[in-house]
Parts: C-alpha cells; sequence; structure tokens
C-alpha cells in the first residue's frame, strides 16, 4: 500500500477522521497544534478538552502541524522528513 498524504487545507477532515489520524499518529491533538495558527484562530489550547480541540482543529485546518504522511494503520509528521521513513 502506498503512502497517502492527507491535504486536510484542500480537504479539511472531520473530527473523526482527525480522532482517526491521531490514532494512527500515536499522539494527542496538542501534538499537532501549529501555535501561532491556533492563536492566530482564536484556539485556546490549554483551556480545551482533547475531544473540543480535535473539533477546533477540524475547523481550522491551518493550525493542524503538517504535513502528514498515512500508510495503512500507521501515519507519521513528516517533519523532520526523515520521521516519515518509519512507516514507509
Amino acid at each position: 500500500m502506498a503512502p497517502k498524504v492527507v491535504e486536510y487545507l484542500k480537504s479539511p477532515p472531520s473530527a473523526a477522521h482527525l480522532a482517526a489520524i491521531l490514532a494512527k499518529l500515536g499522539k494527542g491533538p496538542k501534538d499537532i497544534v501549529r501555535k501561532k495558527e491556533a492563536d492566530a484562530a482564536g484556539i485556546d489550547v490549554g483551556a480545551l478538552s482533547d475531544q473540543a480541540l480535535i473539533a477546533a482543529l477540524a475547523a481550522n485546518p491551518a493550525a493542524i502541524e503538517r504535513p502528514i504522511v498515512v500508510k495503512g494503520d500507521k501515519a507519521a509528521l513528516g517533519r523532520p522528513p526523515e520521521s516519515v521513513l518509519s512507516i514507509l
């Protein structure tokens, strides 16, 4: 199976899809937040539950760290790029 880059700026994920990606990453929503973009969108990361933060990120995909590469039941953040090698 070829890896798939989730282009969520072009096609934003639903909260459920984002939660599934987080499960594949083995990370929580705070681990994939782009802080400047979250601040600009008015997302108070520290004040939100994980579920509320996932919903906020789904509504504001620019605040999600990118790229995320998904391959089967695994995913990796593409920063640094070498991290993707572990799932290929």
